[in-house]
């Protein structure tokens, strides 16, 4: 398996070919902004838990959710109508994170993947106006909402959380519409779940995945603070 160099000017990573058929690419490094977003820019993503070191991955195939092709149900139709919630971004990214940092039942220890050191990572690249969270609230509490990386015309989604129904489908459903009308060419979804592939996700082989980010990575950054533009 490869092994990131700890040079923290060398931020380069290996051919994702090279990945396990797991997905798994490399191990160790850091998470750095600097090398957070160089292996974003390669679909490359750390997921690893308290117990490991730093893992590096790259799936094939890959899911991805093309704004254009996102499907909402008729009965979430519903809870998208304007008075059951209000959703809004960027006004709360580290609450959203430690939310859905909470336990998870696919997890036998009830633990998660988003570790401490994760959580200061996110939120530092929020800070730097790259990560993005999306809130979904009910009667002024904070019931769902996801983050994830943006770079180009590319969203990396990450994680989601609901305490309440629909909370986290109603934020992504606003999310991708936003994204649409801002001219996004692809939501990465990394791994296929029976919830993204509802909203008209598909999985695609990695060499495709990589052959739609590389023009969508040329689009200008919008970086900074996010607000919804769309009614």
């Amino acid at each position: 398996m490869f092994r990131l160099s700890a040079n923290p000017s060398d931020l380069r990573f290996p051919p994702v070919d090279l990945s396990t058929p797991e997905g798994l690419l490399a191990v160790g490094g850091d998470l750095r902004p600097e090398r957070l977003l160089e292996a974003y820019r390669h679909g490359i993503f750390p997921w690893y838990s308290d117990d490991q070191p730093i893992l590096w991955w790259s799936p094939d195939p890959r899911t991805v959710l093309f704004p254009d092709n996102l499907h909402v149900s008729r009965s979430l139709k519903r809870s998208l109508r304007p008075g059951l919630f209000n959703v809004t971004l960027d006004t709360c990214f580290r609450d959203v994170i430690q939310h859905c940092a909470g336990p998870r039942p696919q997890y036998p220890d009830g633990g998660t993947w988003i570790t401490a050191e994760m959580l200061e990572a996110y939120t530092r690249l929020h800070e730097l106006g790259y990560a993005h969270s999306v809130e979904t609230w009910q009667e002024g509490e904070l019931v769902g909402g996801l983050y994830g990386v943006a770079l180009g015309g590319a969203f990396f989604a990450e994680s989601m959380f609901a305490h309440a129904s629909d909370a986290s489908k109603v934020a992504l459903v606003s999310l991708v519409r936003q994204l649409q009308a801002w001219g996004f060419r692809l939501i990465d979804c990394q791994q296929s779940s029976p919830h993204v592939m509802r909203f008209g996700a598909e999985e695609i082989p990695r060499r495709n995945f990589l052959d739609y980010l590389t023009p969508a990575l040329t689009l200008p950054d919008r970086q900074g603070h996010w607000q919804f533009d769309i009614s």
